[in-house]
């Protein structure tokens, strides 16, 4: 293979990694066909699209043209080494009158966790759209019972009737008696702010972790 045709292969391998620039499509072109490619073209081209000295001459199967760099943007994920059960709402609601934390076979799954949680940590299964679209139905979170909301946090928060719910923590100040006043915000606007100045709600937890689904079948 001659210089010439030496010069046109490199370029058109330069030209698949990177791809043509826009200002010399036309001339790009006509140097990987029939266009006169001679030492000071194929010096310029080098230096002004930094392919490296003496590229465009380089014998084909010596040296590879360079690459575009690949978006390597994620690692392998260190799994979890402990255990957190997924437990129903019902349980969640009750977790304040628990002498321990969970029997054995008290969950129906298990999650498993990298982070520090207290030994109370449970996951449960998200129901229902008053919190989508961002957590939607059989999603998981877990949560954990020790740690204290924040506004903004998610939570999940009972009633009188040992009921379980999951909403947005929202702090609303302090009351005549010296209890904190919160709201729990559902995230969709067609379902109710709950207010525990109005119904008797407490808080059974804090969520630390959303674990979602792409594809449902």
């Amino acid at each position: 293979m001659d210089i010439v045709e030496t010069r046109r292969e490199n370029l058109r391998r330069w030209v698949a990694a990177n791809g043509t620039p826009a200002k010399e499509r036309s001339f790009f072109s006509q140097l990987q066909k029939d266009a006169s490619f001679g030492e000071r073209v194929a010096r310029r081209l080098e230096q002004q699209y930094k392919m490296g000295v003496g590229y465009l001459d380089t014998p084909i199967g010596v040296g590879l043209p360079p690459k575009a760099p690949f978006d390597e943007n994620v690692v392998p994920a260190q799994l979890g080494l402990r255990p957190i059960p997924v437990i129903s709402s019902v349980q969640a609601g009750a977790l304040r009158d628990m002498e321990t934390p969970y029997p054995t076979g008290a969950g129906y799954a298990y999650e498993y966790t990298d982070q520090d949680l207290s030994p109370w940590a449970f996951a449960l299964d998200v129901e229902g759209l008053s919190m989508s679209p961002e957590f939607k139905p059989g999603d998981r979170i877990i949560v954990d019972p020790e740690i204290s909301p924040n506004p903004g946090d998610f939570v999940v928060a009972r009633n009188g009737s040992e009921q379980a719910t999951f909403k947005k923590y929202r702090p609303r100040g302090i009351d005549g008696a010296g209890n904190m006043v919160f709201e729990l915000v559902p995230l969709n606007d067609d379902y109710p702010t709950l207010r525990s100045d109005t119904e008797h709600l407490s808080i059974i937890g804090v969520v630390t972790e959303h674990r979602k689904k792409l594809r449902r079948s």
